[in-house]
């Protein structure tokens, strides 16, 4: 950094028509120096640099404590204050700042799976108008992990049930079903999920069972495991759920989505792949084939003269 001497020369010798070569030459720095100072109104002010003198006896214990990957200088600052410390807790975020390049990074490394092999579920909401009265749109989207084709099912509630049909309806909308399915730790699919040991929701491993696929459950806290279809709920609160907002029902909210993601979501080029979801899906025919699977709360639907028939085929 130039002294304020330095600044008004430059300055100076400008003002009297000196070329910007002959001013850095005379100063003894580059040309974009130069040009830089021209700019500044005034000398631009030193940073001033922390005495780190109260806090060195320190240091060693503060380098012991990131390397053990303790970053927050809260809780550093705590222990060191009970060591004897008598700074501020300025000094010390000032110490470790340049240090937490060091950091180890917290990147999720992408995961790619085979052609059918996985799907990933998760729920989104949104509030929109149906029925000519705002209301809040409960919607399942279930991604297929290669392809990143999706299928979304909007609901009035988030439920086990619904969840369930979402996932009927996205087996019925591929054509099939998958190997595995990855979901987080909504009630509806898992019960318990206590450092790897999952208890899954006993009416999801009914549907696993009669699909024949193997229940995922994402890690507690670590739900970037499943990345690629919270970026669909993502996608489509800014596009779709931008663009339609009024639906005369949840029907028409599904009939709306199914033909936006035909028409637009399925066309999207994928910028890792230079390819469509709707290119990508030709490779994913080997999905297994899927035969239908009655809801308990769909047995609603029905008068009671026909439940007993529908109950014993259920079972």
């Amino acid at each position: 950094m130039l002294s304020r001497e330095d600044f008004y020369m430059i300055k100076q010798m400008r003002h009297e028509g000196a070329y910007i070569v002959d001013i850095a030459t005379q100063i003894g720095c580059s040309e974009r120096t130069v040009r830089r100072y021209l700019k500044y109104p005034e000398p631009p002010a030193r940073k001033t640099r922390h005495k780190m003198v109260k806090l060195k006896p320190f240091m060693d214990y503060i380098d012991m404590r990131l390397a053990e990957n303790v970053w927050n200088s809260e809780v550093i600052f705590a222990e060191i204050k009970a060591m004897g410390y008598t700074g501020g807790r300025s000094m010390l975020r000032y110490y470790i700042q340049p240090k937490r390049k060091m950091r180890p990074s917290k990147r999720t490394v992408r995961f790619e799976t085979q052609p059918g092999y996985q799907l990933q579920h998760d729920w989104g909401e949104v509030e929109v108008e149906v029925a000519g009265q705002r209301c809040k749109v409960n919607f399942a989207v279930n991604t297929l992990g290669f392809s990143r084709s999706f299928h979304v099912f909007a609901a009035p509630k988030h439920d086990a049930e619904h969840t369930y049909e979402s996932l009927v309806r996205a087996f019925r909308y591929f054509g099939g079903c998958v190997k595995t399915v990855l979901v987080d730790n909504q009630k509806a699919a898992v019960l318990k999920n206590n450092n790897g040991k999952v208890v899954f929701n006993s009416g999801f491993l009914l549907l696993a069972d009669h699909y024949n696929f193997l229940p995922r459950a994402c890690r507690p806290r670590r739900a970037r495991t499943k990345g690629k279809v919270e970026r669909m709920v993502k996608y489509l609160k800014e596009n779709f759920f931008v663009r339609y907002r009024r639906f005369d029902s949840f029907t028409h909210v599904n009939q709306q989505l199914e033909q936006w993601i035909a028409d637009v979501a399925d066309k999207r080029e994928l910028r890792q792949f230079k390819e469509t979801p709707e290119q990508r899906s030709r490779w994913s025919r080997n999905i297994c084939s899927v035969t239908g699977y009655r809801l308990r709360y769909q047995l609603l639907r029905y008068p009671p003269c026909v439940l007993g028939q529908l109950y014993r085929g259920w079972w």
